[in-house]
């Protein structure tokens, strides 16, 4: 298969690298910043994107945000994500991102690299896509169900309300989520619709910032 690796520990990098060298996959490109990876995957469309959650240049979810633009613009794309941590927010996010996508979807801890069969095969299976989840992973889903009062909308919808809550203007938000403005335009008419609001209530962005502060769970 054809992979993409987005990794900013240069160590790191190389033995995934190596490890999918190994594996008989081709890396097409490999990259140490998120800003890059949306970019880099239309020009070359691997069949696979392999990334870390934290990553220049914020060092906050960039990775994750960066894959889920993928996904948006890419649905068949495999996207196997690779974290520290076992926290199921993060696995959540990407879960809900595959929904309705025939691209495979991944969720590792990175120590996995280092167990080279099981890390094949789940490089493999979301290749074909399928689905893979550390264990670890699935039990923290299970173990602490999320809940919110603004549960119809998605992860990835409260994500861009909370950056409109922030004061972001569209151009803004797009920018920091790797998606197009005419994608971010299309998730913010969905919240709209989402919370019952109609052009008729006026503003609408005010309100859906309201409706947002009103939650205890945000």
């Amino acid at each position: 298969m054809r992979i993409a690796v987005a990794e900013d520990v240069v160590l790191m990098r190389q033995g995934i690298v190596a490890v999918l060298a190994g594996g008989g996959h081709e890396v097409v490109w490999q990259t140490g910043t998120a800003s890059d990876v949306l970019s880099r995957f239309r020009q070359a469309e691997p069949d696979v994107l392999v990334t870390d959650v934290r990553m220049p240049p914020g060092h906050s979810d960039d990775g994750l945000r960066a894959a889920l633009g993928v996904r948006e613009e890419f649905p068949d794309a495999g996207i196997l994500v690779l974290s520290q941590y076992v926290g199921n927010e993060y696995a959540r996010r990407l879960l809900a991102g595959a929904h309705g996508n025939s691209g495979g979807t991944g969720y590792l801890l990175k120590e996995s690299v280092g167990r080279i069969s099981q890390f094949l095969c789940a490089v493999e299976e979301v290749g074909a896509g399928g689905v893979s989840i550390d264990p670890r992973v699935v039990t923290e889903l299970f173990a602490r169900p999320a809940a919110s009062p603004l549960d119809e909308l998605s992860p990835r919808h409260r994500e861009v309300l909370e950056l409109v809550a922030q004061g972001r203007t569209n151009a803004q938000i797009a920018r920091e989520l790797y998606v197009s403005r005419a994608t971010l335009e299309r998730l913010v008419s969905q919240i709209f619709v989402s919370l019952g609001l109609s052009e008729q209530d006026g503003n609408r962005r005010v309100l859906a910032v309201l409706e947002y502060l009103r939650s205890p769970a945000r």
